[in-house]
């Protein structure tokens, strides 16, 4: 297996393969799932929604594109299926901070008798500002 590598590592098929775009295009998008991967331990606080979904619907449509192209790009699906696990999982940490009490329980406010404080803190600011700024 190893000496097979070697033998087309030294041939021409291989050249030809390190100086396309198949090779260098997936191993300069590598970034994207890099970032992804080393975004999982910041705060939720920080992820942006719109942009976390978009990156996974433009992820799986490009692992399609690379499984479907001649000849099958595997370097560049393996980059955008690692891309698509970790924004789903970004996704996934997004929607529970912010739809499913997540930031609630970040700050020990999941008490039964407290109705989301910090949703209703939030809303109240968000009137207050609409009334300073309809009053001008």
């Amino acid at each position: 297996m190893a000496s097979t590598f070697f033998t087309w590592l030294r041939s021409p098929a291989a050249r030809e393969y390190f100086f396309s775009t198949h090779f260098w295009g997936p191993v300069a998008n590598w970034g994207l799932p890099l970032a992804a991967l080393a975004d999982l331990s910041k705060d939720e606080e920080v992820i942006s929604g719109t942009m976390t979904t978009a990156l996974t619907c433009y992820s799986m449509v490009f692992m399609r594109f690379a499984w479907r192209v001649q000849p099958r790009n595997y370097l560049l699906f393996a980059c955008h299926a690692t891309n698509a696990a970790a924004q789903s999982v970004q996704d996934a940490r997004f929607v529970k901070y912010w739809y499913f009490g997540g930031r609630e329980e970040k700050y020990g406010l999941t008490d039964n008798n407290t109705n989301k404080p910090v949703t209703e803190a939030i809303e109240a600011t968000k009137q207050e500002s609409n009334k300073i700024s309809s009053a001008k």
